[in-house]
């Protein structure tokens, strides 16, 4: 039996996905696996019995990576489960700040009451005048899920496409209108959009990639969209452009105590993929994710273990191993077989920076002896035995 803990509220359709194999448990500590969408984990103490933990969305920062790596706890989470939700929020954020719709709005507020109120909206709707997004160019920064899903709406909604991400996958190439113009540099967009939408992950080389530098080569008025992560956008650049008109408008969905109530900022309460849909993709996703690395050790979109699909089990027993990428690690697992004259008949080896994960098939099934020995190897974070 495989015990789970939700850390957060997950939708029940993701977890009606779980067999009779699969129990629920109310403690972190007596569980195989975990889900969760924005508990912070950095601070909670991880079971030595914690095998796997999904987040029911894209970002982890809630997650401590690198304490879960030395654990042997492969960490999964869900992209493009929730993209479709995120893009139509930058759909609607491009309107947003294309059109005065929230001063309006708010000014219609003001004069509800009043028994004028239709000749008053007649008079006063100059003042909200805004522009068609039509024929106007949108840079997107970052072809993933999401990104893609961006460009391909806004190419049907008659804007002209700039595209760069220099890790492109051909997946998402291949999802890619053919009339978005894909460029090479960051800087390319820059100089030549009007509007300019971030998707971009945030690490160590995008954080405040939007910054004095960078909006000073954008074009004079220019609206810059960020549905990514807050960090992405240095806050002061952004003020100090906001006020001197370089950029007429900001859109984040990550409201800080700067932004929050910054001139000519359009602040979304995180809302890109607050909807029941995403929400339902996510924790299906998260759920598969899970239960293919249980039962066939499988890994599918982790982000601190490589990806690995050793197939389905044809043989009496399977062992899977996170351990340290350091030399000699395979053979000394391969030996810890040998020496009881075991054959291994299938194996399968992945890494990813200073860590990796070992499937080995055996002609048969995985003592405890064997999980002992192996787990006793330096290096070697975790082990299981399937079948």
């Amino acid at each position: 039996m495989v015990k789970y803990n939700c850390l957060n509220p997950i939708a029940g359709i993701g977890l009606d996905l779980f067999t009779e194999e699969y129990e629920k448990t109310a403690e972190l500590a007596d569980a195989d696996v975990a889900l969760v969408r924005s508990a912070a984990m950095h601070d909670l103490e991880l079971p030595t019995g914690l095998k796997a933990i999904a987040r029911a969305g894209a970002g982890v920062n809630n997650i401590p990576l690198d304490k879960c790596a030395e654990q042997g706890i492969v960490v999964f989470n869900t992209p493009g489960a929730n993209a479709n939700g995120v893009k139509e929020l930058v759909t609607a954020g491009l309107l947003l700040a294309s059109r005065d719709i929230v001063g309006g709005i708010n000014w219609v507020q003001t004069v509800k009451d009043d028994e004028t109120v239709a000749k008053l909206v007649e008079k006063g709707k100059s003042k909200f005048a805004g522009k068609e997004i039509q024929g106007k160019k949108l840079g997107v920064i970052g072809l993933g899920a999401i990104g893609v899903l961006v460009a391909n709406a806004a190419a049907h909604l008659g804007m002209t496409v700039y595209g760069c991400d220099p890790y492109l996958s051909v997946e998402h190439a291949w999802n890619l209108s053919r009339s978005v113009k894909y460029v090479k540099s960051n800087e390319e967009i820059y100089k030549e959009c009007d509007y300019i939408t971030v998707h971009v992950p945030l690490l160590d080389n995008t954080k405040k990639m939007i910054n004095a530098q960078a909006i000073e080569t954008m074009k004079d008025g220019v609206i810059i969209l960020n549905f990514a992560r807050d960090l992405l956008v240095d806050d002061d650049a952004m003020e100090a452009a906001l006020k001197s008109g370089k950029v007429a408008k900001y859109v984040t969905d990550f409201p800080n105590p700067k932004t929050a109530g910054m001139e000519g900022v359009i602040a979304i309460p995180h809302l890109g993929a607050s909807t029941a849909e995403s929400e339902d993709n996510c924790a299906m996703m998260a759920v598969r994710e899970l239960m293919d690395f249980m039962e066939t050790g499988t890994i599918t979109n982790s982000v601190n273990y490589p990806a690995c699909d050793p197939g389905q089990l044809t043989t009496p027993g399977r062992v899977v191993i996170c351990h340290r990428n350091i030399p000699n690690m395979l053979s000394q697992f391969t030996g810890t077989f040998s020496a009881e004259d075991v054959n291994i008949e299938h194996l399968v080896n992945k890494s990813r920076g200073n860590y990796a994960y070992t499937v080995l098939d055996l002609a048969v099934p995985v003592s405890e002896e064997f999980v002992g020995k192996l787990k006793a190897i330096e290096g070697v974070l975790s082990v299981r035995a399937i079948g």
